[in-house]
């Protein structure tokens, strides 16, 4: 790829470490000639902002809680003024309370469950909705939201796993609302990564046991770039009228059986 994204403007959230799908996307954007911005929240902002310096190009980082409007308001009105329009952005949002990961899906109780589903799924169309006359002002653009399969029961990944079906209706839903401003919206579903929030989930290193071994074209769980690439040619010209899609980059996982 050489110059996909140039004269882009791209907002991306979820980069917290240098290992993580946000930071290879935001990366790789850059690379392809993109202006981005990142997103950050509370405790998190430290460490976003350190590892944003290792960023061929240092970007900006402004402080967004998904839950909160006033943020989603404040970071359109940022945007407005820094450019004036916004081509894209990438969701890399999700956060599970510890009773809604690792196996006690039958116990948690529903103050997490709505948490997590608020902020790992309904956060995608809060943003595409805050962030929509930016994107009208550039002609259209794309939204892009990191997946991982949610047509099986994975160990430990519980309420997580309904909040990724529910990420997935979403942008089913985004794409068919916001598709007469040129809006195009799309999601990546993921192999495992061993990145932060991987880690995080209990019995996760299940996933990477049996991943490699069963994906036809192998799986690095240590390589970002596959998704990273897939998103940033979804950001880019390259697929105007695809809307709706689950991209799977998975090394093809999830067409096998056992």
């Amino acid at each position: 790829m050489s110059g996909l994204l140039k004269g882009k403007h791209i907002l991306v959230t979820g980069v917290l470490t240098d290992d993580s799908l946000a930071y290879g996307t935001a990366a790789m954007a850059q690379s392809e000639g993109a202006e981005i911005v990142l997103t950050s929240f509370g405790r998190a902002m430290s460490l976003t902002r350190r590892v944003a310096k290792r960023l061929p190009s240092p970007p900006d980082v402004l402080e967004l809680d998904v839950s909160s409007e006033a943020d989603l308001a404040a970071v359109a009105a940022d945007l407005t003024r820094r450019w004036g329009r916004l081509d894209g952005f990438v969701h890399a949002i999700g956060n599970a309370p510890p009773s809604c990961l690792g196996g006690g899906f039958l116990d948690a109780p529903w103050g997490d469950v709505a948490s997590t589903i608020q902020i790992s799924a309904y956060s995608f169309k809060a943003l595409a909705s805050a962030l929509r006359p930016l994107l009208v002002a550039a002609g259209g653009g794309s939204v892009v939201g990191l997946d991982f399969d949610n047509t099986k029961a994975w160990p430990g990944y519980d309420w997580m796993g309904v909040a990724k079906s529910a990420l997935e209706s979403i942008s089913r839903y985004l794409a068919r609302d916001l598709g007469s401003d040129r809006i195009r919206v799309n999601l990546v579903s993921s192999g495992p990564v061993r990145t932060v929030a991987a880690k995080s989930i209990p019995g996760f290193s299940r996933f990477e046991d049996v991943w490699d071994e069963r994906a036809p074209l192998g799986w690095d769980i240590t390589d970002s770039e596959p998704v990273a690439r897939a998103c940033v040619a979804l950001l880019s010209d390259l697929f105007p009228m695809t809307t709706g899609e689950v991209l799977h980059v998975d090394g093809g996982f999830h067409a096998m059986g056992v």
